[in-house]
This record gives structure tokens, C-alpha cells and sequence, in this order.
């Protein structure tokens, strides 16, 4: 059966609003790891891994290497993080992680 595209729109709505609400990072957290499993946990991780990275300069080789992750997710974070108003340029300037010195890498 599973989620029609209306539902899921909803919830996602929903559950955005609700974690906007929160100022507590400790909540928040426990939120996603109640919610996650841990293998989800890894890949939103590693994808926000790859977020940063990205922001910092590294080559796209270089980050499916360290991180384990394709080149596809990679190319799909660099075209989100080039977009005008990318959420993701919003949320890394949010936590301060925008525009770190690329680290050194070798």
C-alpha cells in the first residue's frame, strides 16, 4: 500500500515545522535517533559529511573515497549546494560549518 505523495508531503511538512519549533539540540537528536535506524542515521551522516565537504573544496573522488558514498549522491549534493537559495547553503550557514578552510587531505 504505502504512502501516497499527498502523505507524504504532509507529513514531511508536518515533521519540519515541528523540529523548527525546537531550540533544543539534545532533543533533537534523541528525535532522530528514535526515529532512525542506525543505518539511516550513517547515511544522513555521511551525506551531511559530504555537504561540508563539498563546501570546503574536495574533490568529488576524494570524498566517495573517504566517505564511502557514490559519485551520484555526490554530484546530487554539489548541484543542491549551487542552487540560488540552496537550503543547504542556508542550513551550513546556520551552524557555522559554511566556508571552513579546505582541510588537508593526504
Amino acid at each position: 500500500m504505502g504512502m501516497n505523495t499527498q502523505d507524504v508531503e504532509q507529513n514531511i511538512r508536518e515533521l519540519s515545522q515541528a523540529l523548527a519549533k525546537s531550540s533544543d539540540p539534545v532533543l533533537l537528536e534523541a528525535f532522530l535517533r528514535c526515529l532512525l535506524t542506525p543505518a539511516e542515521i550513517k547515511d544522513i551522516a555521511a551525506r551531511w559529511a559530504l555537504v561540508k565537504a563539498l563546501d570546503q573544496k574536495i574533490p568529488q573522488r576524494e570524498i566517495a573515497r573517504e566517505l564511502g558514498v557514490s559519485l551520484c549522491k555526490i554530484t546530487r549534493g554539489s548541484r543542491e549546494l549551487k542552487k540560488t537559495n540552496s537550503a543547504f547553503r542556508r542550513i551550513l550557514d546556520l551552524t557555522g560549518k559554511s566556508g571552513l578552510e579546505k582541510k588537508s587531505h593526504e
